[in-house]
């Protein structure tokens, strides 16, 4: 095995992945992989995972398994490491039998460094007698919570998987997940037999992204309302069922949102196009059922929709993940509704007790979270075990808005010795009713109505008792057992509190009902930003050319550079080769891959607007606006079509108009003859023409209006009007 010391490992990742710098504790993680050590890794989505165990794998001799759930994220993962130069294999259902055997060669002669195989293929014989023969350097379990009962996507084929590793060779194993509570963590550990693994559990805390609830009230209207405020961003709208994903993305089409729909219903060829059009930036959002997502890997998603309710806090905190996973800003909006809550418990009802009890507690989770007015972030990391101090966030909506406070010492100090005198062996509800002095057969037959504290919150009729035990766990006054589901415990902060007391306040929950029923006033709660420090043109100038590199070589656009290191390429201006490895993300192997079309882009756009670089960052805060227009002129005077005159600048043909018309209005003349004649005959073009020859305005609604009974559409309108304007105006 070899040792961390072998290597200098920044040095490493700058060689191979371009980063100057490990993120949080990657690189004791990398160490203690590379020491052979089992190794448990607790890292939230776009933390950066994927790097804990691919970069030993190109480090150490042999190849690395990693079992992986999803084929989708297997090619995903496969075609990043090949574009930074890493011989990267999948294994699975959709190779060819020749494909299979030429990746089982290749790994057999040590060339490969990592290969991707899902739990399934892991039990075919033939599979498994390969993979003895192979020299392997360690085994990597990605999705480690699908092991875990309690966790929120089970799958019991992972729970298969040490007695697989086992049979291949004594190997150090790294499991990882982005979702982990106690009660999961302790179970995974159990079930692989690594309970003396080390744990490195980072904080979930993912403080780019703005986390909002609002009442489900007229859903397809916020809907609608929220993403065209977002025009152009990548987005991920998720709803219960298939039919609501169908409906959901007709919807968005026909509202002029480039949408498509993603479930498993769909054909597997059609659930990978709409896919890879999502990846390759034809499609802005994406549709989808909880199928969609481990099997993506999209880093500048903006925005997650919850259209309907989530089935779980796990399951929506590495949903919401899936936005801002490159660091940039992204928002979760969630759209609520109890009556979500009641259709997914009735989905449960055909399942094992034990699974709807389940079931149950992640669903009164959500309506926990969904209701309660405590910074949503404090919320979240509770769940995860993690506390969070500060006392206002600054990213989600219970944070700006302002909540009704009241005084809370005697309420707290009631329910806390309702948990000591009922022994610290019952949930929030038995504590709730006991001290409500609601007489039912549970509270009697413990004796329960007997204890000096039942029937004591009667004394604060206001008081909504579950709401208050919420924030009492929140607080960490109480704690959830490890052992036993749902029963609460007094923490040393709650003895210590119930000892010495002291004033606190706690705001009143959401009633999502009654605010459901009022007209609300809609307002936008995400900060809005400063203006952008580097340069847009240049910024979407090689976008652009990153699309369409990315076309030519069939891979999606992030694969050759991502937007963080496109954003720093238009702030820098690198014109050499190894100014351009310098950008974070790149790296030398990414720039004699992909560097050069870039590399003459900004040389070129540097001389045009006689910028001066340097190696160090140099913000050119005022950008020339003017180019575009010059290479719209251009562009018609070569008689390029429209369409691709848009294209080209990443434009819609409304907003290729628009500039056209400034340009025109500007007083220059412009010749759309070529165009003009391809698109309209000639004596529409007359009659059209003869109409600004003869009206008194050129207002665009005025002439829909006077020529509604001929026909016209708004494009003939406006491209003659144009043509009118250069002839006679200019």
């Amino acid at each position: 095995m070899q040792k961390a010391q072998e290597f200098n490992l920044k040095e490493k990742l700058k060689e191979v992945f371009g980063h100057n710098q490990f993120r949080g504790n990657q690189e004791e993680i990398i160490k203690n992989l590379l020491a052979g050590n089992h190794t448990f890794v607790i890292m939230p989505t776009g933390a950066g995972k994927s790097l804990c165990y691919q970069l030993p794998a190109v480090l150490m001799d042999g190849t690395a398994i990693i079992i992986s759930p999803l084929i989708a994220l297997m090619k995903n993962q496969t075609d990043q490491l090949v574009a930074f130069g890493i011989d990267a294999r999948f294994l699975n259902s959709t190779l060819s039998k020749s494909e299979m055997t030429k990746v089982k060669k290749d790994v057999l002669s040590s060339k490969v460094k990592m290969l991707y195989v899902a739990p399934e293929s892991l039990t075919k014989e033939d599979n498994l007698e390969f993979l003895k023969k192979a020299q392997i350097s360690f085994v990597a379990i990605d999705e480690a919570h699908c092991i875990s009962e309690w966790g929120h996507d089970f799958r019991p084929e992972y729970r298969k998987i040490r007695g697989i590793v086992d049979s291949l060779g004594k190997l150090p194993i790294i499991a990882l997940t982005a979702t982990a509570t106690p009660k999961v963590q302790q179970d995974v550990q159990k079930n692989l037999q690594m309970e003396d693994a080390n744990v490195f559990a980072s904080s979930f805390h993912r403080s780019n992204l703005f986390y909002e609830v609002k009442p489900k009230k007229d859903p397809k209207k916020q809907l609608i309302k929220f993403i065209k405020q977002r025009k152009g961003q990548s987005g991920i709208v998720y709803c219960l069922s298939r039919k609501t994903v169908e409906e959901i993305a007709e919807l968005l089409s026909v509202n002029d949102i480039k949408a498509l729909p993603y479930h498993a219903g769909l054909e597997a060829d059609v659930r990978m196009r709409n896919q890879d059009a999502f990846l390759n930036e034809d499609a802005d959002v994406i549709v989808a059922t909880i199928a969609f997502g481990m099997g993506i890997d999209k880093p500048d998603v903006r925005f997650v929709i919850h259209y309907d309710a989530p089935k779980s806090l796990e399951g929506y905190y590495q949903e919401t993940g899936r936005a801002g996973r490159d660091g940039l800003e992204g928002h979760c909006l969630m759209l609520y509704d109890r009556e979500d809550i009641y259709k997914l418990e009735k989905f449960n009802k055909d399942k094992s007790v034990t699974e709807r009890d389940n079931a149950k507690h992640l669903l009164q989770e959500i309506t926990e979270y969904a209701e309660c007015s405590v910074c949503r972030v404090k919320q979240l990391l509770h769940y995860f075990g993690e506390e969070f101090k500060a006392h206002n966030c600054g990213q989600c909506d219970n944070c700006h808005h302002h909540h009704k406070k009241y005084e809370a010492e005697d309420q707290v100090i009631l329910i806390l010795k309702a948990a000591k005198l009922t022994e610290q062996r019952f949930g929030a509800k038995h504590l709730a009713d006991v001290v409500m002095g609601v007489p039912n057969e549970y509270v009697k037959s413990y004796g329960h109505d007997k204890l000096e504290v039942y029937g004591k919150g009667l004394d604060f009729p206001e008081t909504d008792w579950l709401s208050l035990v919420r924030h009492i766990l929140i607080f960490d006054f109480l704690e959830k057992d490890i052992e036993n589901y749902g029963v609460l415990k007094i923490t040393e902060k709650g003895e210590k509190f119930l000892k010495s007391s002291h004033s606190i306040t706690f705001t009143k929950d959401y009633d999502f009902s009654a605010e459901a029923e009022e007209a609300e006033e809609e307002q936008e709660n995400t900060p809005q930003t400063s203006g952008k420090a580097y340069d847009e043109v240049l910024f979407d100038l090689l976008k652009n050319l990153r699309k369409r590199i990315a076309k030519e070589k069939n891979l999606p656009p992030y694969v050759v550079f991502q937007d963080p290191s496109i954003e720093e390429m238009a702030t820098t201006y690198p014109t050499t080769k190894e100014e351009l490895a310098q950008v974070n993300g790149v790296g030398m192997g990414k720039v004699q891959k992909f560097g050069k079309p870039f590399l003459d882009a900004i040389v070129k756009y540097v001389e045009e607007n006689e910028i001066e670089t340097a190696s160090d960052v140099v913000i050119k805060s005022a950008v020339n606006k003017s180019k575009v227009k010059i290479f719209i002129i251009q562009q018609i005077d070569r008689k390029v079509d429209l369409e691709e005159i848009a294209e080209a600048k990443d434009l819609s043909f409304d907003e290729l108009m628009d500039e056209i018309e400034h340009i025109c209005y500007s007083g220059t003349k412009l010749n759309l003859d070529y165009y003009i004649n391809q698109v309209m005959e000639r004596d529409r073009q007359e009659d059209l023409y003869d109409y600004f020859m003869n009206s008194e305005t050129d207002n665009l609604q005025v002439a829909l209006q006077e020529l509604s009974e001929d026909d016209f559409t708004e494009e003939e309108i406006r491209l003659i009007r144009i043509k009118f304007l250069s002839e006679v105006a200019n």
